[in-house]
């Protein structure tokens, strides 16, 4: 038995490509090699930072208000009554408080006088504590010092009129003006 060989039929040889075939087909190369060769890259996002500055000033302030101090009906006798000053001041702000003589002529802080019927006068004292020793008055030594904390403060004022006067019946009253130094 013989055998017999067949070689394979090799393709048929290209048509000739002209060469403006050649250049197009050269420049679709080397598109589809950058188009489909490369991994694609994602585009990226570019930023870019500023800074600036917050500034605020806090200024020291306080704001003070009074309840009026009501004695009632003087008979003689020692009469006593509180009042109360409300401070607020801004926190770590330091304070005094003055309290003035008050309107009637004559009156001094350690001598106050309510005005009552044709010029009479009832005096009375005002005082940083229970004992009426503590004389309140508008300069250094006789104010009250504190020190704000941003809320409203409470502060009593205490009141007296000594035993013994005997003023014109009628009604007394005085003004007393307190104010706050920060």
């Amino acid at each position: 038995m013989t055998q017999s060989y067949t070689s394979p039929k090799l393709p048929a040889k290209p048509a000739p490509v002209s060469r403006r075939t050649k250049a197009l087909l050269a420049g679709l190369g080397t598109a589809a090699i950058a188009a489909f060769a490369l991994p694609a890259v994602p585009a990226t996002a570019a930023t870019a930072t500023a800074t600036f500055a917050v500034t605020s000033t806090v200024q020291s302030a306080c704001l003070i208000s009074a309840t009026s101090i009501a004695f009632g009906v003087y008979s003689g006798t020692v009469a006593t009554s509180t009042g109360t000053l409300s401070v607020t001041c801004t926190n770590t702000t330091p304070y005094n408080i003055g309290l003035s003589a008050g309107q009637a002529t004559g009156a001094t802080v350690t001598n106050r006088q309510m005005q009552g019927p044709a010029g009479a006068l009832l005096n009375y004292v005002l005082t940083r504590d229970t004992e009426h020793l503590a004389n309140w008055g508008n300069t250094a030594g006789s104010w009250l010092p504190g020190t704000g904390n941003g809320t409203a403060q409470s502060i009593t004022i205490f009141g007296q009129v000594a035993a013994g006067q005997s003023p014109t019946p009628g009604a007394y009253t005085d003004t007393i003006t307190a104010t706050v130094n920060y």
